[in-house]
């Protein structure tokens, strides 16, 4: 039985010489951070829709809401209360995406809010 150990050769197989140069990989980039307008687009416009549909009710702490985004939700609601006894739950969604963009937009214009990390 034969075993050979190829350890420490290089390209040419001689012991010491050096090892090929693999190409260097670059650090893999991290995604773009999310501005904060469009979290609170996305996470508002969520909990709004569930409190319109009854399916959820909760403090602004379990919904992972600041409190000024909580009064957010409670306008949208609000809002779109309306438009779905007049119209359907289809129209009053599209109320509450409107009025959260708008609010939110409003909310992060200056980069966030400047009452503290709570509001």
């Amino acid at each position: 039985m034969t075993v050979l150990l190829a350890a420490g050769c290089g390209p040419s197989g001689r012991a010491g010489a050096p090892a090929p140069s693999l190409p260097s990989a670059s650090p893999a980039s991290s995604p773009p951070a999310t501005a904060p307008e469009d979290v609170c687009v996305r996470i508002v416009t969520h909990w709004a829709r569930e409190v319109l549909d009854g399916t959820s009710y909760g403090d602004y702490q379990s919904m992972g809401l600041s409190n000024g985004q909580y009064d957010i939700l409670r306008d949208a609601v609000d809002a779109a209360r309306p438009a779905r006894e007049r119209q359907g739950t289809a129209a009053a969604h599209e109320v509450i995406g409107r009025h959260v963009r708008e609010a939110c937009a409003e909310r992060y214009r200056t980069g966030g809010p400047d009452e503290g990390a709570w509001r």
